[in-house]
Formats: C-alpha cells, structure tokens, sequence
C-alpha cells in the first residue's frame, strides 16, 4: 500500500529537499507552499486545517505520515520596543509550535478514526537544547517545544501506533541560515562546527525520509541530531 505523507514548508530548503528525497515506489507526498503544492499561511490559526484538509483531498482521504517542518526565523532584539517583540514572539510561536500542534492533533484524530496508526516527524532545532542568540530566544523556546511535544505524543499514543520523532539539525544549507550565518560572522560560527561545515538539506532529508518510512517502532520518541558535533548531548 501506498504511504501518504504531507510535508509541511515544502517550497525550498529542507522541505522541499524532503519531498525530494520521499520519490519512493511506496510513497505519495505532497507539499505545502511548493508550486503544485497547497499554500496555507501559517500566521493565519485556521490555515493547519484548511491545508490538512487539502491533503486529505489529494491524498484519497488518508494521511499516514505528516512531516512538521515549516518555521520562521525572524530577528527579535530585546530593545525593540514591547509591542514589536511581543508580534515577532508569537508570530514564532504560531508557525513553528502551534501550527505543527493543530496539525498533529488532526493527525492523530484521524488515525483513531481510521482505527490504525501514523508516524509524525517535527523538525527542531539544534536551539531547542543549546539555545540561540539573544535576538533569537524566542525560536529556541518554539523548538524545545517541538521537541517536548513529540516526546509527549510519542508516549502518549504507542500502544495505539501511533509514532513521533523529532530531527534537531545546526545550521543548515538553507537561505535561512545563509542569512543568519552571514549576520553573525561565518567563519566564527564555522569554527564551532567539528565537522567543518554545516550540513546540507539532503542530509536532513535522509533522517526525515527514514523516520517517515523505515525506523522500527521502538525507536519512537527519539531525537536525532544532525549538527556535525556543534552539539552533542
């Protein structure tokens, strides 16, 4: 049978590296944001549904995997003024936490509907554990919650099937760390990378694509690192 998956951020970088990699025989995923995928803004509080909806429709009324990956990493330096850092605080919050929890909870609804199980796999961050610049705290505070909703869910619904992973990548090859690592002084943020440089969307990919498809069961609520050693738990 045919494994469904929906992908969220799918457009570039990660995510569309991950539907990339998810070109499988047994696999049908589609994307949100890509060109022939379904846009859904995920400022909006009703767009998970709207795009899990959606995909329902592409995907013949089943989901069997849903891959969290959308996020935002918007700069919020702790003197802007309160109204402004309180907007980029929960603008962060909303895409990179809520909407993978309103997704989640559809997705796992619709498997005790279905009466049968599903894999959810959230992208975090390196930053969930270590933390991030004082300009960024906020999206280190969406990703540990990533981190600490999948180890929930993971608990929470084994016996029923029901799978969670988390992957915690550093810097990534994206236009999001790019910009990030420029503002900050590349070389420097290099040097604190044992492997000597950051990794690239397919290496994300290919831990995405295996929990999606290929890692045992017991494996659930595991958290896997992809930060060439930056950081090491």
């Amino acid at each position: 049978m045919t494994i469904n998956i929906l992908v969220t951020g799918a457009s570039r970088g990660i995510g569309a590296a991950i539907l990339e990699a998810l070109k499988q025989p047994n696999a049908k995923a589609v994307g949100q944001g890509t060109s022939s995928g379904i846009p859904a803004d995920f400022t909006d509080p009703a767009a998970p549904r709207a795009l899990w909806e959606a995909a329902l429709e592409q995907l013949d009324g089943r989901i069997d995997v849903l891959i969290n990956n959308a996020g935002i990493f918007e700069a919020a330096p702790v003197d802007l003024d309160d109204d402004e850092w309180l907007a980029v605080w929960e603008r962060t919050m909303q895409v990179n936490l809520t909407a993978a929890a309103q997704l989640s909870r559809l997705a796992v609804r619709h498997w005790h509907e279905r009466k049968r199980g599903g894999r959810i796999v959230n992208i975090a961050s390196r930053a969930a554990y270590r933390g991030d610049s004082p300009a960024h705290w906020h999206y280190a505070a969406s990703k540990a919650g990533v981190v600490a909703m999948t180890k929930s869910i993971a608990r929470g619904f084994a016996r029923e099937g029901i799978l969670a992973f988390a992957i915690c990548p550093g810097f990534t090859m994206t236009g999001m760390a790019d910009d990030y690592m420029a503002s900050r002084g590349g070389d420097k943020l290099l040097a604190d990378i044992p492997l000597g440089r950051v990794a690239m969307p397919e290496e994300v990919a290919t831990m995405a694509r295996f929990c999606a498809l290929e890692a045992p069961a017991s494996m659930t609520g595991a958290v896997l690192d992809v930060n060439g050693a930056s950081y090491v738990r």
